[in-house]
């Protein structure tokens, strides 16, 4: 009788590990598991509002490594992110985001209207070549969640 009660205190201790170990790995987001964002900007008066929203997106999931967010930018509001004319804030965020794996989409159609190329943009950023629209949709496709404040 004794033999038996230890027996089965082993497997219930065993039992619980067990379910405590899968309850910490199902909290846990795996790459495929973690959400995916894109965000739209080209309003130049939204910048500093949409740049808030990233980080508080970030700050409210647990950081970066909890989250995949692109930013695409087309249109007025590039020219904030021209490295001669972006102010400090703009650029500490852009540079933090970069760090962060935050994708900087710049609308290639954007970057010529504007005359402009990469080098002028702030370091971090790379090219949506087929435009900023085209790279939305794309992202879209993929099972990023569209969001446009």
């Amino acid at each position: 009788m004794n033999r038996r009660n230890i027996l089965w205190s082993a497997a219930s201790a065993l039992g619980t590990a067990l379910a405590a170990s899968r309850a910490k790995a199902a909290t846990e987001p795996t790459p495929a598991d973690r959400l995916k964002v894109v965000y739209h900007l080209s309003d130049a008066e939204k910048v500093n509002f949409v740049l808030g929203n990233i980080q508080n997106h970030i700050d409210g999931v647990g950081g970066p490594e909890h989250v995949t967010i692109a930013l695409v930018i087309h249109g007025p509001a590039l020219k904030a992110f021209h490295s001669a004319q972006a102010n400090p804030d703009v650029s500490k965020r852009v540079g933090d985001f970069a760090r962060d794996g935050v994708e900087l989409a710049a609308c290639s159609n954007t970057m010529k209207a504007q005359n402009i190329t990469l080098k002028d943009l702030l370091p971090g950023f790379v090219s949506a070549v087929k435009g900023g629209v085209v790279r939305l949709a794309e992202l879209q496709s993929q099972g990023y969640l569209y969001l446009r404040p």
